[in-house]
């Protein structure tokens, strides 16, 4: 008789917080490794110097010369916008900076130079318009001989809000609709582009000083545009995209009399369109693959064949996508990467993560045992307190499922079967990664 010995992991060094609670099977373990591989590879310390030195930004063949500036401040917004900072400030001698990060999070750098906003994600608060306000006043008042390093990272398009002629719960109310509607990020960025004083290029419109935008993307191929709404960038949408996109999901009855206006008013060009020019240089300096690249190492190093998969699209589309590639051989590990759109349909707790696990378990009950986990490398699953779940093709009644589903309550799922994955927040955000083990 064989007896398996689980060494317990230092848990205080992992991001995974409850890592020894579901290791608690060989394959479990593997797969919580994997994950953790890509977690840790998401972490804007280990990417940030790739590309940063005390005198030059590095990147994509070009060098940017940091040295003949008399002063270097850094913005930072979105989830990852602490952890940026507190990187670059290791290597450069920052002057001071602004960081805007999620409520509830815990800045990672404390110091003094940095004036730091607290607020809501993901439909802006009054914080996210003193924090854009401050921000565009920080930018503005800034001269010739200094520069700006822009920390931006997915989240910053509830971070800062400056509503254009209308007001903070219009905004809010718009936001509303777009997040339960089912439009993409980069339909729903269209929208709040043209709603806004502050996004599609337009906080670099008009800054005296030099400026370079390092930016780590949760978005599909990249998209610099969709990322926090392209605010150091520019946008090449237009108010009749928007508009479109209004009539698309057949929300024109419930959006307030006043967007409307400003939307109509600038299809008639009696309001300037969003900047159609980027006047700063934008760099992606991490992504998804980022993760799925440490992932496949680590499997490989455990002797696993390794599928490497991206799934984006409607999540049951995309658990078909997944179903197809559940490889036929033992010892293999399909590595999943991306970010499906779920639908809310019931009161519950969860979010897609949590929601893809539990469609892969209804949908492999007939399957030889395989492992199923997948999480949010910002480490918080919709409206749930966890990152994701991770559990064994085991039996269950179909109709229990269902109902969870039903309600989108696929946290207490997971609750109840002892599955879910617990971070907090992690401080970054390359989208979501997952793992099935064979």
């Amino acid at each position: 008789m064989v007896c398996l010995l689980y060494l317990p992991v230092d848990e205080d060094h992992m991001i995974i917080q409850n890592f020894n609670e579901l290791a608690i099977t060989e394959k479990k373990k593997d797969c919580l490794e994997i994950l953790e591989s890509g977690l840790e590879a998401a972490n804007p310390e280990n990417i940030i110097s790739n590309y940063v030195t005390s005198k030059e930004i590095k990147i994509d063949g070009k060098i940017f010369n940091i040295s003949k500036y008399s002063n270097i401040y850094t913005v930072a917004f979105g989830k990852a916008a602490d952890s940026m900072t507190r990187a670059i400030n290791s290597i450069i001698s920052v002057r001071s900076g602004i960081i805007v990060i999620p409520k509830g999070t815990k800045a990672k750098i404390k110091s003094k130079k940095f004036q730091i906003f607290n607020s809501s994600h993901p439909k802006p608060d009054k914080t996210s318009v003193k924090a854009a306000k401050e921000v565009m006043k920080f930018v503005h008042n800034k001269k010739k001989d200094e520069l700006i390093i822009f920390l931006v990272s997915g989240g910053g398009s509830s971070l800062l809000a400056m509503p254009d002629e209308i007001t903070l719960s219009d905004k809010v109310h718009v936001t509303d609709l777009l997040l339960k509607s089912g439009a993409t990020i980069q339909e729903f960025n269209c929208i709040r582009k043209h709603l806004s004083k502050i996004k599609g290029g337009k906080l670099v419109e008009n800054m005296k000083c030099d400026g370079v935008s390092l930016i780590m993307s949760d978005v599909e191929n990249d998209d610099i545009s969709s990322i926090a709404s392209g605010t150091t960038y520019m946008d090449d949408t237009t108010y009749q995209d928007a508009m479109n996109i209004i009539e698309k999901y057949r929300l024109k009855m419930r959006i307030p009399i006043e967007v409307l206006q400003i939307l109509g008013n600038g299809l008639h060009n009696q309001k300037s369109e969003t900047p159609k020019h980027a006047k700063i240089e934008n760099y992606v300096i991490a992504n998804n693959n980022n993760c799925l690249e440490a992932m496949e190492k680590t499997a490989k190093v455990k002797g696993y064949k390794v599928i490497k998969i991206q799934i984006f699209g409607e999540i049951k589309e995309v658990v078909k996508k997944i179903l197809e590639h559940i490889p036929e051989s033992q010892k293999t590990c399909l590595i999943l990467g991306g970010e499906p759109t779920v639908k809310v349909l019931g009161k519950g707790q969860g979010g897609r993560n949590q929601e893809l696990v539990l469609r892969i378990l209804k949908n492999t009950q007939k399957l030889k045992k395989i492992t199923i986990a997948s999480m949010g490398t910002d480490g918080i699953d919709g409206n749930s307190n966890f990152a994701g779940a991770i559990i064994e093709n085991i039996k269950v009644d179909l109709n229990i499922m269902k109902e969870f589903l039903k309600n989108s309550d696929s946290a207490r799922f997971f609750q109840k079967q002892k599955g879910n994955i617990k971070t907090d927040f992690t401080h970054m955000n390359l989208m979501d990664i997952g793992v099935i083990l064979k």
